[in-house]
């Protein structure tokens, strides 16, 4: 049924606290209600029945102790005695025998039993008992019953006694109601204490959270003692924050490393064109065009590898496709200029990866311009395959990389003395790009220790059956 009525919507308790404490003080209630009735019956059966069978005895032993015109006094035994009256009637309806309680009163009943019913039990609420009801064993005597005490026609024996309060009153539902009751709240209130106190370390939680301003990110969550799942989302809320810290910090970072780098040629433009501007006489207008064109040239690449990298570190690798990876590298070696340091290529076999040709054959070609700008007189480039992993190494004999910036070199903007020198127009972004393009692959771009010069390893995981890969364009 839907939870809306007329455009309203039921009222639905918000907290998983009294939710709790609500469904589990119903479920008790439900559950203890349906087994105080089946206890309560159960009970009243009982006594019924061991009542029912104390009549029956008392019918019994008097009949046993009748004989042809003799009727001897309704005495019965222990615990026939339970039979409080006991009375013989004739078919007109006239007592004829009855003990004391019975004597001088009614007969317990008007019910006649009929030939061949034996005894029967019911309930009957005679006008003399003050209102309590009666649990009456009823047996008719028929006159040629051998033992019949008399031969005028068929006469009935009665025995009751009257009902105990637990069947003719409601001291057992009572009872049991206020127990279910008093169980069903305490359940609630249990469930209410347990939960708020396994919930605390949420509110905890999420009074901090709150707290949380993007101008603060070292705030933290406290994190509970144990293992339970509360302790593990306060850990992961914790991990989370802590990269969310790192990626704000790198973004603002990187921010303010593109403000320097685009200030400069910006700059310069803005010299030029001020310079051209006011000593017109002075400036050779196609000479300062040229200066401003390769200016622009300039913050036109530096643009560009700023979105190149902002692509490739926020989006997943499209068109991806399985590259034999030692074509790719023969083919970015076809491609560089003619001239300069020999490259020489040793291939292990043809691995395989998963990826976008564009993404890695930019990242292929930077490390080997890269090598051949720093190389005195060669490079050295191996493509292998090792486990699960294709591995692609350039190594040069330049002048290498220091161990404290091996990592330096990949952040962006970042350009070590040497590389400024032998490459003045650079950006900086191209190692950044590439190790980005690589951990987008699932794989790794590192600087390794070698005997001289630098050592550069690219490391992808070999291509997998394309079921379950991304299908590229």
């Amino acid at each position: 049924m839907s939870p809306k009525t007329n455009g309203r919507r039921w009222p639905y308790p918000c907290s998983i606290r009294v939710r709790y404490a609500l469904v589990v003080g119903a479920l008790f209630l439900v559950i203890l209600t349906v087994l105080g009735a089946v206890t309560i019956s159960g009970i009243r059966h009982k006594i019924a029945t061991e009542l029912a069978e104390d009549m029956h005895l008392a019918v019994v032993d008097w009949v046993s102790r009748m004989r042809p015109g003799y009727i001897p006094p309704p005495n019965p035994v222990e615990p026939a005695a339970r039979a409080r009256y006991l009375q013989l009637v004739d078919s007109r309806g006239r007592v004829v025998v009855a003990n004391a309680d019975a004597a001088g009163k009614p007969p317990l009943s008007a019910l006649r039993p009929a030939p061949g019913d034996g005894m029967q039990d019911f309930t009957a609420c005679p006008s003399w008992s003050k209102g309590r009801c009666l649990l009456v064993t009823a047996l008719r005597l028929e006159p040629h019953m051998p033992d019949a005490p008399l031969r005028d026609g068929p006469h009935y024996i009665y025995a009751g006694t009257v009902q105990p309060p637990a069947l003719s009153m409601h001291y057992l539902e009572a009872g049991f109601g206020a127990a279910v009751l008093v169980a069903s709240v305490m359940a609630g209130w249990v469930t209410w204490v347990v939960v708020g106190r396994t919930l605390r370390p949420v509110r905890a939680i999420s009074a901090k959270m709150g707290e949380a301003t993007a101008k603060d990110l070292t705030m933290r969550v406290p994190a509970p003692p144990g293992d339970d799942e509360i302790a593990q989302l306060a850990r992961a809320s914790n991990a989370y924050l802590d990269r969310l810290e790192e990626a704000v910090n790198a973004y603002r970072r990187f921010a303010s490393m593109a403000s320097h780098e685009l200030r400069s040629p910006v700059t310069a433009l803005r010299t030029q064109v001020e310079e051209a501007l006011m000593y017109p006489g002075e400036v050779d207008a196609h000479a300062a065009l040229r200066r401003t064109l390769d200016s622009t040239d300039r913050l036109e690449a530096i643009i560009d590898d700023l979105l190149a990298y902002t692509r490739v570190k926020d989006a997943p690798p499209e068109a991806y496709r399985p590259l034999d990876l030692a074509a790719l590298v023969r083919d970015e070696l076809a491609g560089l200029p003619p001239g300069g340091v020999r490259i020489r290529l040793r291939a292990t076999g043809q691995p395989t990866v998963w990826g976008s040709r564009v993404q890695l054959s930019r990242v292929l070609n930077n490390l080997l311009v890269n090598a051949r700008r720093h190389a005195r007189s060669r490079v050295d480039v191996s493509v292998e395959q090792a486990g699960d992993q294709a591995v692609v190494i350039v190594q040069d004999d330049g002048a290498g990389i220091a161990l404290e910036d091996r990592e330096r070199v990949f952040t962006a903007f970042v350009r070590l003395p040497e590389g400024q020198r032998l490459d003045p127009g650079g950006s900086g972004l191209g190692l950044a790009i590439s190790r980005e393009t690589c951990r987008a692959h699932g794989g790794s771009l590192t600087v390794e220790d070698c005997t001289g010069g630098a050592r550069f390893a690219v490391r992808l995981p070999l291509s997998e059956p394309a079921a379950g890969r991304p299908s590229g364009n």
